[in-house]
């Protein structure tokens, strides 16, 4: 008995320990958050398969679980977050994943249903951004680059509601989950929202956003990445998989089919 349950235990730590490799009856496992970055896979998925890899795209309706499911190995890859995102989520949650490529570019804009323009938003005006540390940073930096509020010198991508230095419009930051955004719009003054969430709720960035966040943001917001857990950072499935992502096909749907709200990397 103690025989086999040592060879158990080194059957089970050698399987733990075995690069990622696709089989014909296993499909690389890709985490998305549902909307577009769920689209553009299955546009992907189609040319994955053209190309003998089978991917199982798997839809979450937050930002948290996607990350929760790389680490514990439900996931093989994930495919929704840009990289301030998941640097704070290795940071505050210890998790062993890293970036292995970058995918599409996602716009991200301040909406209102109550002004046309940022200028005439009242003194307490309530103004909602998303409640995940980076997302919310990303927000106030927004606000600050339209001159609604300024921050404190430095904070960056950690900034919160309690950096904000001087507002002069004594704005009201209401901080909601990302994807309530959209639907808040009717009891919001204002929000800050990210294209997964704006354009299936029927927003166009290009047409619909009181300002936009800038090309050259000095961080990385915009760049959407592909994640990985780090021990199959070197994986040649997975190296295929970002291949097969980058490819003239995907590209040519999201610029079709997203006219600006995303756009390829490559």
């Amino acid at each position: 008995m103690k025989h086999f349950a040592r060879l158990a235990l080194v059957t089970l730590a050698t399987a733990l320990a075995a690069p990622l490799a696709a089989a014909d009856d296993k499909p690389l496992r890709v985490g998305v958050t549902a909307g577009p970055h769920a689209q553009i896979l299955e546009a992907v998925k189609k040319v994955a398969e053209r190309d003998g890899l089978k991917l199982q795209i798997v839809e979450f309706s937050d930002y948290v679980q996607p990350n929760a499911a790389l680490n514990a190995g439900e996931l093989d890859v994930n495919v929704f977050q840009h990289k301030p995102f998941l640097d704070a989520q290795i940071r505050d949650r210890g998790y062993k994943l890293a970036v292995i490529g970058d995918a599409v570019r996602q716009q991200f804009g301040i909406y209102s249903r109550k002004v046309k323009k940022l200028a005439d938003l009242p003194s307490g005006a309530r103004v909602g951004i998303p409640n995940d540390p980076s997302n919310g940073a990303r927000g106030l930096l927004l606000l600050e680059d339209q001159g609604l509020i300024r921050l404190k010198a430095g904070v960056g991508a950690r900034a919160t509601p309690l950096d904000i230095a001087e507002n002069p419009k004594k704005l009201r930051i209401v901080e909601l989950e990302a994807a309530q955004l959209p639907r808040s719009l009717e009891d919001l003054d204002a929000a800050a929202v990210n294209s997964n969430y704006a354009v299936p709720a029927g927003l166009v960035p290009s047409r619909d956003a009181l300002a936009l966040e800038r090309a050259d943001s000095p961080i990385p917001f915009a760049q959407i990445v592909i994640a990985a857990r780090e021990a199959d950072k070197g994986s040649a499935t997975l190296a295929r998989f970002v291949r097969l992502y980058r490819s003239p096909e995907v590209k040519t749907f999201v610029n079709e089919q997203f006219k600006g709200a995303y756009t390829a990397s490559w």
